[in-house]
């Protein structure tokens, strides 16, 4: 395996790794541009009666987020159950009794709605990314790749995926570019975003969020139970927000702030 060239973008990424070390668990993501969107050709696009719905990771634009930080990896069962303890949140049904299934600790937490996800990144500090940060952070610094690794299809060193047997402990696959794991597979990953198939043709540039309103929540990185195509970085997905299922999780964002920043929110 050929190793990666060291270029100045990478350089400048560990500088900034080093100087804006984030809580114990995140990530730094660097600001920047990107290409977000399908870059890579399906075998039905130039079919006039492909579903248009199947095409909304279209059309590839170069959009900008500011930096941020996000985790490491899906939020786990031990870290929502101090959440469920502390607030008396309801815990997700596939605990019994209320309690998470034995040695299924470090596993993602699942059987969560969108407001639950929320609810718990509030309470944490923190908030759901943007389907524009989650997509940045997954595909690292490369351009136009299909998977977090590159353009080779997934197999079972990779990620969690095309099984019937559920998840894994989360930190069981290599992490991507920038140390984030499982950005592919183990359970799909609420953003923050309502959902629109059109959207791309008319978000803004720098830092979208998504449009005002909308019936489904932005779904990223696939689960356990999909097929390859699901995997990519580009592909988008969607649920109602009152939805709780055994292939649903999340992970949480926070907004970086700097020096300058955080002594203006200082009380004097």
């Amino acid at each position: 395996m050929k190793s990666r060239p060291f270029t100045a973008s990478a350089a400048f990424f560990c500088v900034l790794s080093f100087l804006s070390a984030a809580e114990p668990g995140m990530v730094f993501i660097p600001g920047g541009e990107f290409q977000r969107g399908r870059s890579h050709a399906l075998p039905d696009d130039d079919l006039k009666w492909y579903p248009i719905l199947m095409k909304d990771d279209r059309p590839v634009r170069t959009i900008h987020v500011d930096p941020f930080y996000l985790d490491e990896h899906e939020v786990t069962n031990e870290q929502y159950a101090v959440f469920v303890k502390a607030t008396r949140h309801r815990p997700p049904y596939n605990w019994p009794n209320g309690e998470i299934p034995k040695g299924m600790e470090k596993f993602p937490v699942a059987d969560i709605s969108w407001d639950d996800a929320a609810a718990y990144a509030r309470w944490a500090g923190k908030r759901l990314p943007t389907e524009a940060e989650w997509e940045r952070a997954c595909r690292g610094l490369d351009v136009g790749k299909e998977y977090p690794w590159g353009d080779r299809n997934p197999n079972n060193k990779d990620a969690r995926f095309n099984t019937f047997e559920g998840p894994v402990e989360v930190c069981k696959f290599k992490p991507n570019y920038f140390g984030l794991y499982d950005m592919a597979g183990n359970v799909w990953e609420w953003c923050a975003d309502w959902y629109d198939k059109d959207y791309y043709q008319r978000a803004a540039e720098k830092n979208p969020h998504g449009p005002e309103s909308g019936m489904y929540r932005v779904l990223r990185g696939g689960s356990w139970a999909d097929v390859t195509k699901y995997l990519t970085c580009a592909y988008r997905s969607w649920a109602r927000p009152a939805e709780r299922s055994p292939n649903i999780g999340f992970r949480c964002a926070k907004s970086f702030a700097t020096e300058a920043q955080r002594t203006q929110r200082k009380p004097k």
